[in-house]
Parts: structure tokens; sequence; C-alpha cells
């Protein structure tokens, strides 16, 4: 498969983002004229979470209805600055934040989002339906965090947001580096995936 351009990839929205596996809209006239009958149907069945989402025409990860009056388009958030670091990490700045910047040795508050280069997701801090987040605690030892997402903390402001492109070198070289999730199925999930480049969005909450 080709490989897709840095720069197409931070094309992507900053948010999570919708699957491709997710039905396209239907058209209004069409939907207002079945929507009884087919809403009567799902009260008869009982369908998995996920499919009576998609069947309501919400988005698993932005859960916004089809229903709905139309939604203004969704805006790349602006980009501060861009970098390119010997190590073939990527970054962009998308905001600064204020106080205090994390340095080597420190412990560091952070939500994250992990997807892979073509925009599926692998893993987060952040619920992808409730959008509650349970923060993880890292420290800025290459020992026991992955080199580049390391590279990514080191010098943001509390409050800051990056997005960054992590090539597979400087990312899980073995599987005691963190972030890396408790849960089995999470766990397995991103480990499928560490021979990639992956796309990590981070905000940093904390310098402790």
């Amino acid at each position: 498969m080709e490989a897709l351009s840095f720069q197409s990839l931070l094309q992507l929205p900053y948010t999570l983002r919708t699957p491709s596996y997710v039905e396209k809209e239907q058209p209004k006239n069409t939907v207002a004229k079945n929507l009884d009958e087919r809403l009567h149907s799902l009260t008869a069945k009982r369908l998995p979470r996920r499919l009576l989402l998609q069947f309501m025409g919400f988005c698993p990860i932005l859960s916004h209805p089809v229903f709905a009056a139309p939604m203004p388009e969704m805006m790349e958030p602006q980009v501060i600055r861009t970098l390119k670091l010997p190590s073939g990490v990527r970054i962009q700045e998308i905001v600064e934040g204020q106080g205090s910047a994390a340095n080597e040795g420190d412990l560091v508050e952070i939500n994250y989002v992990c997807r892979r280069t073509n925009g599926y997701f692998v893993h987060s801090t952040v619920d992808q339906f409730s959008g509650e987040s349970t923060p993880v605690i890292l420290p800025l030892d290459e020992k026991q965090i992955i080199a580049g997402l390391k590279e990514v903390l080191l010098g943001m402001r509390i409050g800051g947001k990056r997005r960054a492109l992590i090539p597979p070198y400087v990312g899980y070289i073995n599987e005691n580096l963190k972030p890396i999730p408790e849960e089995f199925g999470p766990r397995r999930s991103l480990l499928s995936h560490v021979n990639e480049p992956l796309i990590f969005e981070v905000q940093l909450l904390k310098v402790l």
C-alpha cells in the first residue's frame, strides 16, 4: 500500500474522526418517509449498541445525529508551527499553552489519542462515546516512554496541544514502553500496529 504523505496525514481532523464504515447520510425526503417504520422495527429487536448508533445516524466517534439540523463544517485547527526533528518525528503545534514547560525527567499528565496513518483509531485516554477522559502520568525518560512521544512532550507548556507523526523506530520498540493500555483488548490492538508510523494527538495537562 502506498504510504500517505505527512502533509496528507495532517489534513485529518484533529478531533476524533469518522471511520469509513459509517453509512453515508440518506436524502432527507427518504429519511422522513421511512423513519417511523424503521424506528418501529428497531424497538422489536435487540441490536448491539454500535449498530443501533449507526442506524440512527450517529457517528460512533463524533456522535452527531444525521437527523439534526445541518452542522457547520468543522474547521481544521490552525497550526502555529510545524517541526521536523532529526529522529524523523514530525510535529504540528496546535496550542502553545502557558506556564511551566515539560523538561527531561519530569512527570507529566496528558490526554492523548493514538491512531494509524489512515486515520483509524487505535487507543485513547478519552472515551469515544461519553467524552470522559482518564489522563495518564508519564515520566519523560526514554527508558520508560516511547522516545518519539518524549520528544513531542519536551518543551510543551501546560494546556498545550500537539499532533505528531512518530516513526516505529522511535515508537514501541518493546512492549514495556508507555503509554500502553492495561486492558488486554486495547493493548493487543496497539501492539499489532507497532511496526508502522503512528499519529499521536497530545494535550499536556500538568507538569508534576
